[in-house]
């Protein structure tokens, strides 16, 4: 769909950017009018990881002149092959941080403003309004859904892009000319029916064939050249070479956007501690004492290869899903903890397990807390 460009041209550019951006002016219907509005462009990217790896360098080097990134983590060496805007000295600094330096490295007038936090329905409203375009790469459904939620309320479009394992997908969701999010996927899955990135793993050049994408689809809006993505997804299989385009139109049905969820799974720290919960010091405390407990941990096979805590049993999430009472039957009477990789697939476990009569509690942060809380000899994934 052709859309008029989204930003009104900057400033008339100086010699030495005339210099810097030639080949990119002398393109069919772009030149250096396309050029300023760019420059005059203000856009967010949510998520400092592999997709945003992918973009925030690009922005820079493309010129756009406000670049905002939002992410409270830190960079870890896990993170390493598929995020590449960071490097092995950056393990241990906040994401944003080393992000806004590798972009002032490429583009000195580059005004780039940081958010150390999680987006949650607190803050977002507040964020994406002082932005023209939302470039979201979150690894996480309460994230993707808060992002569109808050732009369909403020009006502006959001370029989004998800990477699964081998493949990925790229759409834009802007509710004033078209369809969004929601239209797409109406409600987030249930939690821990989907594996993360984290959990899942993604191959690094998905990432960046996402991220490259998704940065087309920001000049394009930008500057009104081409035919954005909205109302189709455009998705790309590693594996077999490929790319195919699914289209879909406004739900005439949906439930209109009016407000923000006042909470989400995004929203809460990995370490919050709830009714059906246990913190890795207390399930520590318990096997240091010999107390008699039943570990069960819900990932996959392959996870549990990686990394276990010892002594669990192995149960993935999908044999809880296809015969919780049966599993249930099967667990006898010691207390009962469940472990996955961050929690979310272990919350799941636990509420289906209780439907079932079996009721247990959820290791707070998974085996990740556990490996950096109390055994930190354990391999990291």
């Amino acid at each position: 769909m052709a859309l008029p460009p989204l930003v009104e041209p900057g400033p008339e550019l100086s010699p030495d950017r005339h210099e810097r951006y030639a080949r990119t002016a002398i393109l069919p219907g772009f030149g250096m009018l396309a050029q300023r509005r760019i420059r005059n462009a203000r856009v967010l990217v949510v998520g400092a990881g592999g997709l945003g790896s992918a973009v925030l360098p690009t922005l820079a080097t493309a010129g756009f002149g406000t670049v905002g990134v939002i992410d409270g983590d830190r960079v870890e060496a896990s993170n390493l092959p598929r995020q590449s805007i960071h490097t092995p000295a950056q393990v241990g600094r906040l994401k944003v941080e080393s992000a806004a330096d590798a972009i002032t490295a490429l583009d000195s007038d580059t005004v780039v403003r940081t958010f150390d936090t999680m987006l949650t329905a607190d803050n977002a409203l507040r964020i994406l309004s002082d932005f023209d375009l939302v470039l979201d790469g979150s690894d996480n459904f309460e994230t993707r859904y808060l992002v569109n939620d808050a732009a369909v309320l403020i009006g502006v479009p959001v370029v989004w892009g998800a990477v699964d394992q081998f493949g990925g997908q790229v759409g834009v969701s802007w509710a004033v000319h078209g369809p969004h999010y929601r239209d797409l996927f109406p409600v987030p899955p249930e939690p821990g029916s989907v594996l993360s990135c984290a959990e899942a793993g993604a191959l690094p050049s998905v990432c960046a064939v996402v991220g490259g994408v998704m940065l087309s689809e920001a000049i394009k809006l930008v500057t009104g050249v081409g035919d954005a993505l909205l109302g189709r997804v455009l998705v790309h299989d590693a594996l077999r070479g490929s790319f195919r385009e699914l289209r879909y139109e406004r739900d005439p049905e949906g439930v209109p956007v009016t407000t923000l969820a006042a909470t989400s799974i995004a929203d809460a720290p990995a370490d919050v501690v709830g009714p059906g919960a246990i913190t890795p010091d207390e399930l520590q405390a318990l096997l240091l004492a010999d107390a008699p407990v039943t570990i069960i941990d819900v990932r996959d096979p392959w996870e549990a290869d990686v990394v276990e805590i010892p002594g669990s049993l192995l149960v993935p999430l999908a044999v809880v899903q296809r015969d919780a009472r049966g599993v249930a039957e099967r667990l006898g009477e010691d207390p009962l903890v469940i472990v996955c990789h961050h929690g979310p697939r272990a919350e799941f476990a636990r509420e289906l397990l209780a439907a079932a009569g079996a009721r247990g509690r959820v290791l707070t942060g998974g085996i990740d807390a556990w490996a950096r809380d109390i055994d930190r000899d354990l391999a990291r994934y």
